[in-house]
């Protein structure tokens, strides 16, 4: 396969992996699309098998992330090119561990690797696109309680990496091509069984929960302009929904869930919006968990937070977000890169982290805030269901990104962490997508977007926790250092070593009786 060839299947197969996700929402793409890439990398080595890994990237990244161009053109293409670095780096340690036997395992895990380099560097990394995200409509998606999201994305890479095997021995070998195919679905379907069979957490009581989606009456990046305006949507839809339950047209709500963003005014500073958020947590008689940005310690810094705001009395316990979107939400290396590109400033202040895990309680029960792209890391989830959480919040606002597929992704990764976690899930966005999610991923109630809507539902809590939560961060672990296991195994320097180690053992040993090693040499 000629060099052209080979750049341009990886670039088709980056396109397939980007139509596996949300708007598209192909999964079964999947596979088609791991397998395209190693097939593209068979027989590679060094700089080649780098450049055709870049391929898939950059098409995969460009082709997913393209609701960056909200922002500007320049980052939607940086975003996605810097992301693209880590699958050229994934393209030279498949055609490296290739030269090994049962190769497909250990490919497998060079790309589980390569989606925890993408979800850890640089600044805290970005998950975006991993193989696991977009299996939630699948069969695959209760794997997700047993492996979690990257013991998942092994299983898919599997299949894909067996069936570029099956394709390269199909001719020379075709009971080996089809013993290889059954063994990895075989595989697949134990592991499913699994799944299926492993005890969900407990069920303890109930918890009536009225998410509260006020809606953002600007648009793109100008979408809080009318910062008072937003506040003010979420507390008339609050307001009407006591207005409903003294009615008696809907039940009393134990818990009222606000969206990150409801308020953009700190309500600590605007004794304004801080009454008037009151107003509204006692009219609706119901502890609310209000998303607002507050501002930090220091000149220039912002936090945002989750307040548990009690009817009577006020804020009281607080989460902060612990992971700010760089270039979002806060600019790293500001000082040097202020000077040359003048569109930082329109983030002019930098958000804070949090240093504590959105662990709240409310109203008797312990809830796990989320606060939007925080759902796509693993480690803040597991942290709210290992502090106690019975029940998951995602408190998000993608009033930039309406009408783009960046949407409909978060909320397919919020679903699939209900089925990660055993718990239900809510989320609640200033203007879409609100929805609640039961723990094997079903949308039991889902808002229409753009429009101010309350969804109530009286939830099941749940105790305990799944498998993949107790296996914490072991599963990916153990598949990155299966990589570099595979990675040094398969290095020349050592593979030479083991050639003249086994070329030279027979002939030793024929000539010994004729006269020392070194002279019979």
């Amino acid at each position: 396969m000629r060099g052209p060839v080979r750049v341009t299947l990886a670039a088709l197969s980056g396109a397939l992996a980007a139509c596996s996700f949300e708007p598209v929402a192909l999964p079964w793409l999947l596979p088609l699309a791991v397998a395209g890439l190693v097939l593209a990398v068979h027989g590679v080595r060094g700089r080649a098998a780098f450049g055709i890994g870049a391929a898939f990237g950059a098409t995969h990244m460009l082709l997913l992330l393209p609701w960056l161009r909200v922002i500007g053109t320049d980052a939607w293409i940086g975003l996605s090119l810097l992301e693209a670095s880590a699958y050229a780096v994934l393209g030279l340690a498949l055609g490296r561990v290739q030269r090994l036997r049962a190769w497909p395992l250990w490919a497998a895990a060079c790309w589980a690797a390569a989606e925890w380099l993408r979800a850890t560097i640089p600044w805290g990394g970005f998950p975006w696109g991993r193989l696991s995200f977009a299996v939630i409509d699948t069969p695959v998606a209760p794997l997700l309680a047993l492996l979690g999201a990257a013991g998942t994305s092994y299983v898919v890479a599997l299949l894909g990496t067996t069936l570029a095997h099956v394709v390269l021995v199909a001719r020379p070998r075709p009971l080996r091509a089809a013993a290889a195919g059954l063994a990895a679905l075989l595989v697949v379907a134990v592991l499913a069984g699994a799944a299926a069979l492993a005890p969900e957490p407990d069920t303890t009581g109930r918890l009536g929960v009225a998410a509260v989606q006020g809606n953002v009456p600007g648009e793109g990046m100008e979408a809080f302009a009318e910062r008072r305006a937003v506040l003010d949507n979420h507390v008339a839809a609050t307001l009407g929904l006591a207005a409903a339950v003294d009615a008696g047209t809907s039940e009393q709500p134990e818990l009222v869930l606000w969206p990150e963003n409801s308020t953009d005014i700190d309500p600590f500073r605007d004794p304004t919006v801080r009454a008037d958020i009151q107003r509204a947590v006692d009219a609706v008689a119901a502890p609310t968990l209000v998303g607002a940005m507050v501002d930090g310690s220091a000149p220039g810094d912002v936090l945002n937070q989750g307040i548990v705001w009690l009817p009577g009395e006020g804020p009281t316990d607080r989460y902060s977000k612990q992971h700010p979107v760089p270039f979002g939400e806060y600019i790293p290396m500001r000082d040097q890169l202020a000077r040359f590109f003048e569109r930082l400033d329109q983030i002019p202040r930098d958000m804070v982290p949090g240093t504590e895990p959105g662990v709240l309680d409310v109203a008797g029960t312990t809830i796990g805030d989320l606060i939007c792209f925080e759902v796509a890391y693993d480690d803040l989830v597991r942290e709210v269901v290992d502090g106690g959480a019975r029940l998951l919040v995602v408190q998000t606002n993608n009033a930039t990104y309406m009408g783009t597929g960046q949407v409909e992704q978060q909320f397919a990764i919020a679903r699939l962490r209900a089925v990660e976690t055993g718990r239900y899930a809510v989320v609640v966005a200033t203007n879409g997508v609100s929805g609640i999610v039961a723990p094997d991923g079903t949308v039991l109630e889902r808002a229409p977007v753009r429009e101010p809507v309350v969804l109530e539902q009286r939830l099941p809590l749940r105790t305990g926790s799944t498998v993949a939560v107790r296996l914490g961060p072991w599963p990916e672990r153990l598949l990155v250092a299966a990589a570099l296991v595979g990675l040094l195994l398969a290095s020349p320097r050592l593979r030479r070593r083991q050639r003249d180690g086994a070329g030279d053992a027979p002939v030793r040993q024929a000539l010994v009786p004729v006269g020392p090693p070194g002279r019979a040499a």
